[in-house]
């Protein structure tokens, strides 16, 4: 990086709170990378709260608490606590957006204001979820929009999510809208994944001429502590999947699968570990652990430190995505699961962002429902653990998520 003249960063983030979401975590994990590249960053944050990374200037944005819109928004929050009234669905359709993230719009341009002395080469928004705050102050700022680096997660609305995620949002049209001015107004957009940089083009056309690929990244320096839920021993074949079964993500292969093969080994030391919500399918999972001591589950979460040394001392992690014709997400946990150097059981569409960069030659994949390939390939990974050749080795993978491909890519831009 010393030979580039774009190395100022200025980071525009949601939340930096690694036990927010595991959006939060991707969004530090991009930070850290892109400082351990060289660049200089400086990181204007609306986590509510002051957080600190080591090395890196984070700045918290105040909430604004006075205004128009604040009050509206409180107005909102007390009616639909006191009287369970949900007034957010007519209002977004009226508008398109909450008062809340207009309001928080609003605080994150009074905080950016706030700055004089930093010049950057490049503004990077990042965001989780739906919500897009940082976009949407961005694009309230024009004379950084030829700097503008808008970091599109997801697909947005929601009804441009693939099946079977697809539905129509209140205000659907005015969010359409949004996303069409972060196309238009901004000079690059990222993607987390290939298919979802083409998925978003074919939908805004802009994405397809600015779109570049930033993968999530490997954080080496995620703290990790033993768990105090779950017991591993090493003598065990350890299955885990720590994440969230959504209504999409459905369990049924992986428990039915695993139950085929602990039938045909019934004396191997073999355990499915589940951790993590699992909203719509709780009753089922816990029912399975009572009538199956080889099954554990805990339907919440965990602190994300026990949640790395779990994924780092198991046998094997599962990566589980919807049962559909293709995935264009790169799983939030996908830089976890690779760094822990251990196979992946990787359930999911034929055509994914997962698979994509595994290889297609993947040997460890099955659609999720296939309980007899996912019962075949727990065997063979069983087999391999008996006979000590389980761990594996991600490379390429790990080059690919990681700072000196960020500088590759970066370098790419600055020559355009």
């Amino acid at each position: 990086m010393q030979n580039s003249p774009f190395k100022k960063i200025l980071i525009v983030v949601e939340s930096i709170d690694l036990e927010n979401s595991s959006g939060a975590k991707g969004r530090v994990a991009l930070i850290k990378n892109l400082n351990q590249a060289g660049f200089e960053l400086l990181v204007y944050h609306y986590s509510r709260k002051d957080i600190f990374i080591e090395g890196i200037k984070c700045i918290s944005i105040k909430e604004k608490r006075r205004g128009f819109l604040f009050y509206l928004s409180r107005i909102e929050r007390y009616i639909r606590y006191l009287f369970k009234i949900k007034l957010n669905p007519e209002i977004e359709k009226r508008i398109g957006f909450s008062f809340t993230l207009l309001n928080d719009r609003d605080s994150i341009i009074a905080g950016l204001k706030e700055e004089k002395t930093f010049e950057p080469d490049w503004v990077l928004t990042l965001s989780q979820g739906g919500s897009f705050r940082p976009h949407h102050a961005l694009l309230q700022i024009p004379r950084w929009h030829s700097k503008w680096i808008a970091y599109i997660h997801d697909p947005y609305p929601m009804h441009w999510y693939p099946k079977p995620y697809t539905w129509k949002e209140s205000g659907y049209r005015i969010k359409q809208n949004f996303m069409e001015g972060v196309a238009d107004k901004c000079t690059y957009a990222a993607f987390p994944s290939l298919l979802l940089k083409e998925w978003m083009g074919s939908h805004y056309k802009a994405f397809s001429k600015k779109g570049v690929v930033i993968p999530h990244q490997i954080d080496k320096g995620i703290q990790k502590t033993k768990s105090s839920y779950i017991n591993l021993k090493a003598s065990e074949f350890t299955i885990l999947h720590a994440g969230n079964f959504l209504q999409a993500r459905q369990p049924f292969g992986l428990i039915e699968g695993f139950k085929k093969f602990a039938g045909k080994y019934p004396r191997a030391k073999a355990k499915l570990i589940h951790i993590g919500p699992a909203d719509h399918y709780r009753e089922y999972l816990e029912k399975e652990s009572e009538d199956n001591a080889s099954i554990q589950v805990k339907c919440e979460n965990i602190a994300f430190s026990e949640v790395s040394w779990l994924q780092e001392n198991t046998s094997v992690n599962v990566i589980i995505e919807a049962k559909a014709e293709f995935s264009p997400f790169l799983p939030g946990k996908f830089p976890h699961v690779i760094s822990s150097g251990k196979p992946i059981l990787l359930l999911g569409p034929p055509k994914s962002e997962a698979r994509r960069i595994l290889g297609e030659d993947y040997p460890f994949w099955s659609e999720i429902d296939d309980e007899n390939r996912i019962s075949g390939i727990i065997e063979k990974l069983y087999l391999d653990f008996e006979n000590g050749t389980l761990d594996m080795k991600y490379d390429k993978v790990e080059r690919y998520l990681s700072p000196e491909k960020l500088t590759e890519i970066f370098a790419d831009l600055n020559k355009e």
